[in-house]
C-alpha cells in the first residue's frame, strides 16, 4: 500500500490502534468505520488517527 494514502482506525473504547486502511483524499472528515476490537472482544466503532 501507499503510504500517502495509509490510515490508521482506532478504537473509540480502549484507543488501541487495530486496523491500517486506504482512504480516497476528497473526503472531508475523519472516516468512521464498526471493526472488530480484539482487545474489547466485540464490535466497536473505529475512528481515523493522525
Amino acid at each position: 500500500m501507499s503510504q500517502e494514502n495509509l490510515i490508521k482506525l482506532e478504537c473509540t473504547e480502549c484507543h488501541r490502534v487495530n486496523y491500517f486502511s486506504k482512504k480516497n483524499k476528497k473526503l472531508k472528515g475523519r472516516l468512521e468505520l464498526k471493526k472488530f476490537c480484539e482487545w474489547c472482544e466485540s464490535h466497536k466503532s473505529h475512528k481515523e488517527t493522525k
